[in-house]
Formats: structure tokens, C-alpha cells, sequence
């Protein structure tokens, strides 16, 4: 093999690797359309999941600023008018849940780091070999008064745009290029997603120097402040004041496109295209009072950091590094890490016979005064209980009259029929409930209490067949009870 076909594998290679990833970003996308029809709460197959989804992630993407996100009840109410487009005959609580449902999957609740992961191959030299790619879409973080937002990671605003780890400043570039030519002939249509990415870029770019200095704040040792960082502030800015000049062009572009044409379709695109551009210029605005401040972050956490003293003790990782090693041994070797694990939290154990100096003090101590132990004591109100019975008493009257079968037997699924003819909520449920329950009646306590008559249940093999209900059709009759008394009488006589 030629060293030039070496490069064109390694670069092949390096290409496919990035359209794997980029399509690992978006299976989570297509499992909510695959998990849908499995929902129990709606009929879900109407909702196009994947869509909702690139719409939540759109939402929360716009609403992110440098130091904060997106709330939940936010992103939901921005959801609900795109969900009842896609099923306008359903009822708001079911959007409202569908809502819920999509932003809980791409947040990837329930799990331990709330991430995604996805295996892919690469070519390299050892062979192929598999590796593994950890993402995140959306993330929660709190803010400093203790609320807690959405953020959307850089994986999730590749989606958005369609392509994985670009150079954010070279993208924004393009960007930016490309808007301005597609103003410039007219295409107002094709410029509103040109400007809809540039605005993606400008937030990822802020995510990246946002990232440097929230590490910063935990250690400044994992940022190279020396070199990497200030060539990345310089860069920032330059690249802030190149865009502020090409906005501000693009801005008055279209601001003129939208007083000038007659087109009332040109006009609300061109009137959309302002709002989208004077975010981006706000955007960039913000993000230069985040580029003066770095140094100033970079010298105080320095400060602060060096004069904090060294961690006097190690956190421990009670899940990684006690729960899940105990998990995997022998219950005989297991047990001695547990006893001492627990021995260690239980606290001081306190004598179970007291001091000489103490027992002397307790028995010297006087009595206290009874009449100040217990004060007056309030009235307590009292709610009216709540009515547990689910069937009413006409429910019941008409229970009692279909199992009332002195005479022949009858089937528990012809009964059920007569009962849902009745139309009568809950009498079907009702009838059911007591032919299962007259399978092994109390005949003793139907003798202390009286009774004339008991009902019986027979099973013959005959599966029942019912929309509602299964297992063996009943068959179903009333026997008389002989009294304690009667026996009595008899027994003398």
C-alpha cells in the first residue's frame, strides 16, 4: 500500500468516525418514536416524538444565557402549542404529559449519570476495535438561588445544526458568510435557518468558555491559564468584534429588505430575521462582559484556591466505592465491610449503666412541677369521614337480585352481560368481585348471623370468556342455611 492511500484510510476513517458519532446523537431521537406505542397512559402513535424532541431542544437552546437556562415549566408551555398541532383532537393533559414524557427521555431521567452511551467502531492500528461515546442532550444544573434549569450540551446543538465537533469559530464564521449572501439574493426563507444556526454556534461558544470557567472554579490546576486560555480569550474577542461589525451590516441588510419590500409574506420573514440577528447581537454582547471578567475569575479562584489549605480528608464514594465492590462478593465476605461501615455511622453508643458522678446528680435533682408538664389541651376538630364504599346502594340492591337464584344455576358470564345491560357503573365489577368471593363461602359465619340463604360458586372447567374479565366461567346458585337454633329445636325434639 502507497503512503498516500494510508492517508485517505486515516482521513476515511477520522470521517467516519465523525458521522458515527453524529449519528449516535440522534438515537435517542428515534427511540422515543419506537418506545411510543408502548406508552399505557394515550394512544401515542399519533405524536411524532423525534420532532417534539428537535423542538424541545430548539427551546431550550434559545432560552440558554451565559450563567443560566431554561426551566421545565418553560420549555413545557413553549411545547404545547407544536404538540396540539400534531393531535388537536386530544385534551390538553395528554399534550401537557407528552410534554413531560420527551423532556424527562432527552434529561434521561431514571438513570445513574443521566447520559447517554452509544458503541461505535473505529479503524486504527490495532484492527477494528469498538469504543464507546458517552453524550449528554439536555442537562440540569442549579442556578445560585437554588433554582434548577436546563442547559443544552454540545452534542444537543449539533443535532440541532448537523455536524459534530466543527470548530465553533470557523462554523460561526460560515455562518454568519452564508446568511449575508442569502440576504443579499433574496432568499429570506433559506436566511432565517442560516441565522437560526449562527445563533446555535454563538450559544455553543459561550458554552465553551463558560466550561473553562466553571473548571476554573473547582481547579484552577485543570485549565491551562498560561497559554491555552488567554489565546482562547484573544481569539474570543477578536472574533466577537468581527461579528459585531458583520451583524450590524446584516442587520441594517435586512432591516432595509423589510421597510422597502411590498411582499407581505418578505415582510414577516425579513421582520423574523431581525429578532434572530439582534438576539445574536445581544448574545454577543453579554459574552464580551463575560470575556472581561476572566481575568478577574482567574486571579480571585487563584487567591482563594492557594490560601484554602489542602482537604483534610477524602470524600468517599459510598456507591463506587462500598456498595457496588459488597455487592459483588461472597455473602460471607461481604458481611465484615458492612459491620464495620455501619458501625462507623451508628454514632456513639451511649453506657447502658451510668456513671457514678451522673447517678448521683440524677437522684439528687428535684421533681418538677406536675402542673407544668401538661397545659391546656385544645380541641381537636374533627373532619367528616370520607365515604369508603365504591358501589352505592342501588349498585348493590341490583347485585342482589341477579345473584338471587333459588332454583337454577346460572353462569357468571351471562350474569356479567345482564349486569352491563343494566347500565349501571360498576355492577359488572360488583357481580364479579362476589362470584369470586362465593367460591369459598363462610358458611359458619352465615349461621352465627342468621342468614337464610348463601351464595355458591362451582367450578366446572368452563374458561369464561368476557371482554373485561378472565378465568373460569362460575357457575353460580343460592343454598338455604339451617339456623343454630332450628338445630337446636330439632335436637330436642
Amino acid at each position: 500500500m502507497r503512503d498516500d492511500d494510508t492517508g485517505l484510510t486515516g482521513l476515511a476513517d477520522e470521517g467516519l468516525t465523525r458521522r458515527l458519532k453524529a449519528l449516535a446523537c440522534t438515537a435517542p431521537l428515534h427511540d422515543l418514536d419506537a418506545r411510543k406505542a408502548k406508552l399505557d397512559w394515550a394512544d401515542a402513535t399519533i405524536y411524532q416524538m423525534a420532532e417534539i424532541a428537535l423542538h424541545t431542544i430548539d427551546q431550550v437552546t434559545i432560552a440558554m444565557d451565559f450563567d443560566t437556562g431554561a426551566g421545565h415549566d418553560e420549555v413545557i408551555d413553549r411545547l404545547l402549542p407544536f404538540i396540539a398541532q400534531q393531535a388537536p383532537s386530544r385534551m390538553p393533559e395528554e399534550h401537557v404529559r407528552v410534554a413531560k414524557w420527551v423532556l424527562d427521555n432527552l434529561i434521561n431521567v431514571g438513570t445513574t449519570d443521566r447520559g447517554f452511551r452509544r458503541v461505535y467502531g473505529s479503524i486504527g492500528p490495532g484492527g477494528y476495535q469498538r469504543r464507546q461515546f458517552d453524550f449528554k442532550l439536555l442537562v440540569e444544573l442549579a442556578a445560585r438561588d437554588g433554582e434548577v434549569y436546563l442547559r443544552a450540551t454540545d452534542e444537543a446543538i449539533n443535532v440541532l445544526v448537523g455536524a459534530l465537533d466543527t470548530d465553533v469559530e470557523s462554523a460561526q464564521i460560515a455562518a454568519e458568510v452564508k446568511l449575508e449572501n442569502l440576504i443579499n439574493r433574496g432568499r429570506l426563507a433559506d436566511a432565517k435557518l442560516a441565522a437560526e444556526q449562527a445563533r446555535y454556534r454563538t450559544v455553543q461558544y459561550g458554552e465553551t468558555l463558560r466550561a473553562k470557567l466553571d473548571a476554573t472554579r473547582r481547579d484552577v490546576r485543570s485549565v491551562d491559564w498560561e497559554r491555552e486560555v488567554p489565546e482562547l480569550l484573544d481569539s474570543a474577542l477578536s472574533h466577537i468584534e468581527a461579528r459585531f461589525r458583520a451583524e450590524n451590516a446584516i442587520l441594517k441588510n435586512i432591516t432595509t429588505a423589510r421597510d422597502e419590500t411590498e411582499d407581505l409574506d418578505k415582510k414577516r420573514r425579513a421582520a423574523e430575521l431581525v429578532d434572530i440577528v439582534g438576539d445574536c447581537i445581544r448574545r454577543h454582547t453579554r459574552l464580551q462582559s463575560r470575556l472581561a471578567d476572566a481575568g478577574a475569575v482567574f486571579r480571585a479562584e487563584q487567591d482563594r484556591q492557594q490560601f484554602s489549605g489542602p482537604p483534610q480528608r477524602a470524600t468517599l464514594d459510598l456507591f463506587g466505592q462500598l456498595l457496588v465492590p459488597a455487592l459483588g462478593l461472597p455473602l460471607a465476605d461481604a458481611v465484615t465491610p458492612a459491620e464495620h461501615f455501619f458501625h462507623a455511622v451508628a454514632g456513639i453508643t451511649p453506657p447502658v449503666v451510668p456513671s457514678l458522678s451522673s447517678l448521683v446528680s440524677l437522684l439528687l435533682r428535684p421533681a418538677p412541677e406536675r402542673d407544668q408538664l401538661v397545659g391546656e389541651i385544645p380541641e381537636p376538630e374533627l373532619m367528616p369521614a370520607e365515604v369508603s364504599d365504591k358501589f352505592g346502594d342501588d349498585v348493590w340492591r341490583r347485585a342482589d337480585e341477579l345473584l338471587d337464584l333459588p332454583e337454577v344455576p346460572r353462569r357468571l358470564s351471562g350474569l356479567l352481560e345482564e349486569a352491563r345491560r343494566s347500565r349501571q357503573p360498576g355492577l359488572a365489577a360488583l357481580v364479579a368481585l362476589r362470584a369470586v368471593h362465593a367460591y369459598s363461602p363462610g358458611i359458619g359465619a352465615a349461621r352465627r348471623q342468621g342468614d337464610r340463604s348463601v351464595l355458591l360458586a362451582v367450578d366446572d372447567g368452563t374458561l369464561l370468556d368476557d371482554p373485561e374479565f378472565g378465568g373460569a366461567d362460575l357457575l353460580l346458585s343460592t343454598a338455604a342455611v339451617e339456623r343454630a337454633d332450628e338445630e337446636e329445636n330439632e335436637e330436642v325434639a
